[in-house]
Formats: structure tokens, C-alpha cells, sequence
């Protein structure tokens, strides 16, 4: 099973997320904050973050995640509440696989990640 974490900082998005990836087989895990997702990603990299733009601390977390040892293996998600060039940019620069559009639902997340866990 792939690792998934959701990091944001509203419990709300954290838990429909979990909700929804739960039932697309992903072990789900969440943190509220950037240092709570840099430790837990020190402890075991999940295959796949979203990381929450509005977020304090979000792009450091990319950059910290890239430097680790199979860092560069992890899909990055940034999500953004709008389609900013310049927030996407910096993403991007920061070492973010992808972006996401917030708020996400089960129909975005499903067609993002649906065919990913299957194929694991």
C-alpha cells in the first residue's frame, strides 16, 4: 500500500482528504504543519504529499523533502486556492512534482490519484 500525507493546516481538508484517498487504497497520514510534515517524513517518506501553499513554512517543507535521501522520488503536490503563475512558479522552483487546485473533492481526487494506487 502507498504512504499518502496530507498536509494542511485545516483539519477539515486534512480529514475529507484522508477520507477519500483511504477508500482509493493509499495509507493515509496527516500533519498540520510544516515541521510536523518534515518530521513524519523523516521518519518514513510517503510515496505522495500534498503540500497546502497557504501554509507556513510550504516551500522550505518542498525544498527540505527534495534534499532527503529518496526525497527526489516523492510526488509533491502544492495546492493552490488559484491558478497564481507566480505561487505555481515558486513551487515549481521549490521542487513540487504537481499542482492541485483547492478545494478538492473526491471527483479531483479520484482522477488524480485513482489509477496511481492501483497501479501499485
Amino acid at each position: 500500500m502507498q504512504r499518502f500525507m496530507i498536509t494542511d493546516s485545516s483539519d477539515v481538508v486534512r480529514k475529507v482528504g484522508k477520507r477519500i484517498l483511504s477508500e482509493l487504497d493509499f495509507l493515509v497520514s496527516e500533519a498540520s504543519n510544516a515541521s510536523e510534515a518534515l518530521s513524519r517524513c523523516q521518519a518514513e517518506l510517503p510515496e505522495y504529499i500534498i503540500v497546502d501553499s497557504g501554509m507556513d513554512g510550504a516551500l522550505e517543507l518542498i525544498s527540505a523533502i527534495r534534499a532527503m535521501e529518496g526525497g527526489k522520488d516523492v510526488k509533491i503536490y502544492y495546492c493552490v486556492i488559484e491558478a497564481d503563475l507566480k505561487k505555481l512558479m515558486m513551487g515549481k522552483r521549490a521542487g513540487a512534482t504537481d499542482f492541485l487546485l483547492k478545494p478538492f473533492d473526491r471527483k479531483i481526487l479520484t482522477a488524480v490519484f485513482g489509477n496511481r494506487a492501483i497501479a501499485a
